[in-house]
Parts: structure tokens; sequence; C-alpha cells
């Protein structure tokens, strides 16, 4: 079975992280969350790819190839122009296999696969949505089913007091390439909008099962500090490439520290990063690979990416930083971060 990662998107909500990096590529634990995603996928038995991609395409393909670095068969469906979630799957169609995964790729997950394989082999429908419940479900699609998991209508953002129930589109889907007919060629379409609708009005063959495991929508700022809390304290488990020192410190290869420099677990610092003397990172920091710290610069519940320079003497709090953009991810907080100077690595 083939597994097709949707990641042609422009990452709106991300920005400026992600003005000139596709969203899926952002560093979780210095590693891009694709690459996460597919080391998973591969862990549970897919080891062929299809990847959609427009914004920055380049940038994946580089950094993945063909696949043979990870272990995997990667192919690339290229966008002319954005296509939309079931746009993308058309797109695509010439290189999917009868039944395949769709997964948008920057959606975050550690789930169980073949719960939803099965579910989806024994109803027969041409779709399976994978669903994860909510406490909010104003901003995700929205499924009412039957008992048998039939999906009977799909509301996408419905304001609270019309969502009929707390069970949202997950991202994860199991698809028949029939049901690829539903799609037209060559214009945007939204799986969510338009296909999943019209599915389930002309063949009542769209069902929904709930996803067991780690979910999180990476599409803000805060939910991106929200995931790299989550990694330190071993709720999402990432495969770390650094030595773990002591209990809640991870230290990459060719770390150079002053010998006053504090570390405050949790807290992962990267290879090769120079922490200048009276640095103070942690807790709750991820210091990317090649990143330099200056003299006095505290850091704490941050992500800095890596190739990151920072100028002496700040405390930075609660903020990702890359090498053009510092984002205040919770302005309500004290800190000093306007005079922050953040050069290009």
């Amino acid at each position: 079975m083939k597994a097709l990662l949707l990641a042609g998107g422009l990452g709106t909500r991300l920005r400026p992280l992600t003005e000139n990096l596709p969203k899926p590529m952002a560093p979780v634990a210095n590693r891009p969350w694709l690459e996460h995603l597919i080391l998973h996928l591969k862990e549970q038995g897919i080891e062929q790819f299809v990847i959609a991609v427009k914004h920055h395409a380049d940038t994946i393909r580089n950094h993945f190839g063909d696949g043979r670095s990870l272990g995997v068969e990667i192919e690339y469906a290229v966008e002319r122009q954005l296509m939309g979630t079931a746009g993308a799957i058309k797109n695509a169609e010439s290189m999917l296999s009868d039944r395949f995964l769709v997964l948008n790729a920057d959606i975050i997950h550690q789930i169980q696969l073949i719960p939803l394989l099965d579910f989806h082999a024994k109803h027969g429908g041409l779709v399976t949505i994978g669903l994860t419940e909510v406490d909010d479900p104003t901003q995700y699609g929205v499924v009412e089913q039957t008992a048998s998991g039939r999906i009977v209508r799909f509301v996408e953002k419905p304001p609270r007091h019309a969502a009929p129930s707390n069970r949202v589109n997950a991202g994860i889907y199991v698809m028949e390439k029939q049901a690829l007919r539903w799609i037209p060629a060559d214009r945007e379409t939204s799986i969510e909008r338009e296909t999943f609708p019209t599915l389930i009005q002309q063949t009542g063959r769209v069902y929904g099962t709930v996803i067991r495991g780690y979910w999180l929508d990476m599409g803000t700022l805060d939910r991106y500090l929200q995931l790299h809390r989550d990694v330190l304290d071993g709720r999402f488990r990432a495969q770390l490439p650094y030595t773990k020192k002591e209990p809640g410190i991870w230290i990459g290869r060719g770390v150079r520290m002053a010998t006053d420099v504090q570390l405050v677990p949790p807290v992962i610092i990267g290879d090769d990063v120079v922490l200048e003397r009276g640095c103070t990172v942690g807790p709750y920091a991820v210091v990317g690979d090649r990143a330099v710290l200056g003299r006095n610069v505290h850091c704490s519940r941050s992500v800095i990416w890596p190739d990151t320079r920072l100028e002496v003497s700040h405390d930075l709090n609660g903020v990702v930083v890359s090498p053009h953009f510092i984002a205040d991810c919770e302005p309500d907080h004290n800190r000093s971060t306007q005079s922050v100077e953040v050069l290009q690595g």
C-alpha cells in the first residue's frame, strides 16, 4: 500500500516561519516533521510514498530524494498550481495504488494504522476518515455518523451550537482509487468542503472511525511550542539522534559550551551548537543544530531553529526563532524580545 503525503500548502498560519520553508519541513526536535512521519509509517510497514508538493517543492525533494537514505521509495506529484486537498490527490492519481493512505503532512500524530485499515476493509467503503475527538470542534471538519460508523453529514468548521459531534477529521484517510472519479481534474478542490459531501450524498460509502494515539494540528505557533513540550515530556515519542547525558538533557555531537553554562531540564541541544559564557538554556528549550547563543542569552520554553545566531544578553521565553525571524508565541508573558537581533546563519 502506498501513502500519499499532502505537503504542498502555503503554511500561512505558521508565517513568517514558513515564508521560505514548507510547513511539513518545520523542525520537530531538530528533524523535519515530514521525516518523523515517514519513519513512523515505515515502522508500520509502509515503504512506498508519494509526496504532493508545490510551496518550495525543491526543499522537500532535495532533502529526501528518492527515499533511499530512509529505506523507502518516494515519488513526487508536483502541482503546477495550488490544487486544494482533493485536487492534490487527483493530481497524483497515476502514481497511486488501488487502495492507499492519504495524510495531511502538517498534522502531527502517532497512531497505529492496523485498526484503521481493518475498519476500512470490514465496511467496504470508498473512504474511511480517521477521526479524533476534541473539546472545541469549531476549527475543524465535524462529522455526524450512524451506529455503524457511516458518515451522514460533514460540516466544515461549524459554530459550536451547530456542531453535530466532537468528532473531527484528523487528516488521515484510507481511500479506494475509484473514489477519485468524484474529484474533477485540473482545478482546486477541497476534499472536506466538496468531495466528502458529494461522496456522502451520492454513494453513502464514507465511513469514519476514531483513531487512538497522539494527535495535534501544528497550524499555529503556540501549538508548535506545545508539540515540543510534549516531546520533552515524553508524550510524543520522537526519535532523538542525541545522547541522553542525564535525565531530561539530550546533547548532540560537537557541542561547545562555556564552563558556566546552565542547562535546566528538559532540554535538547543539537549537534555543533555553541553556548557562550553565561547562557542558561531550559526548561523546555530546544536548540537546533549549529545554532550559536551569545553571552548571557537565557532561553526557556522556546525553540531555536538550526543555524540561528543570537546576539548577547537576551531573555527568550515562549518564542520560536529561525535564522530569519523571531516569532513571539505567547505575548501575554513578560519578557524582552523586542531587541533580539537574529542574524542569518
